[in-house]
């Protein structure tokens, strides 16, 4: 009898054995947020494997140690990070290693039609007057940067991937208030917005984007980072659209308010981007 007891007590998981860890996020609903969240804890010798339910903001981890030093990482990111429960766990529930050069490579042209399409937004945005586009633009930029920040993460250590999140968070911070900055010059002093230009280049960022989800279509069910990458792309049309429909309500109401609101939206949108990421050096260092 007291044999059976014994076996029916909980066993304490030892420090050094392979447990996974769910946490809910409460604040991560998109793979930008995502993604860092993996670089608070990819740089963590313990973490063995991270898995995410971006429908439902929770992540599992496998890990050896502490929960707790864990959701220290997690706590600074702003999502509402709390543990919802520790098991133990065998190396049979590990998934295989996914294929580096393959990821590398579509995250290489997913940087490169991000990064061109930025920059043909934001002079076609500068040349139409429209804050939306300009903005547009920038989700663009804030799109590049975590392409790239994922392609410079294959096979580099957690410092060289912080590096590259600092960098891309002050120049998506700067970028973000100078849109806001533009919006608000010309809520005060004016603008009128070129419509059909509008129009025309947000279909072609919108093609663009569709483009980016043809490549990540075979790769949504596979690793992480490309199946983030795919929900980003199409989230990301339908931030296109958006603007469109801008462009149409200015040619109806004959106003720029309808380009305004856009162009407010997205700055906002990549502002706070930017701050989750910078967020996320401070977190960083203090562990």
């Amino acid at each position: 009898m007291r044999l059976l007891d014994e076996m029916s007590e909980p066993r304490p998981i030892g420090p050094e054995a392979l447990q996974a860890s769910t946490f809910v996020l409460p604040g991560m609903d998109c793979p930008s947020e995502e993604r860092l969240v993996r670089l608070a804890l990819e740089g963590v010798a313990s973490v063995r494997e991270l898995r995410f339910d971006l429908e439902n903001r929770r992540l599992r981890v496998w890990h050896s140690g502490e929960a707790g030093a864990l959701l220290s990482r997690l706590e600074p990111l702003g999502f509402g990070a709390r543990l919802d429960g520790t098991v133990e766990a065998s190396c049979e529930d590990l998934r295989p290693a996914s294929d580096p050069a393959a990821e590398a490579r579509v995250l290489g042209q997913l940087l490169a039609i991000n990064a061109v399409m930025f920059v043909v937004e934001l002079v076609l945005g500068i040349a139409a007057q429209s804050t939306g586009l300009i903005a547009d633009s920038l989700d663009n930029f804030a799109d590049a940067a975590v392409y790239g920040l994922s392609l410079h993460a294959v096979g580099r250590a957690a410092s060289a991937q912080l590096g590259a999140a600092r960098l891309s968070g002050w120049l998506q911070l700067t970028l973000a208030l100078g849109a806001l900055g533009e919006v608000a010059r010309r809520a005060i002093v004016g603008s009128e917005p070129v419509e059909a230009l509008m129009i025309g280049v947000a279909l072609v960022a919108l093609m663009a984007n569709l483009g980016c989800i043809a490549l990540l279509a075979k790769h949504r069910e596979g690793g992480a980072h490309l199946k983030a990458s795919w929900i980003f792309s199409t989230n990301d049309a339908l931030a296109n659209l958006g603007v469109v429909l801008a462009g149409v309500l200015v040619a109806v109401t004959d106003s720029a308010w309808p380009d305004l609101v856009v162009g407010t939206a997205v700055g906002l949108l990549v502002l706070s981007g930017a701050v989750r990421i910078l967020r996320l050096r401070s977190g960083g260092r203090s562990k």
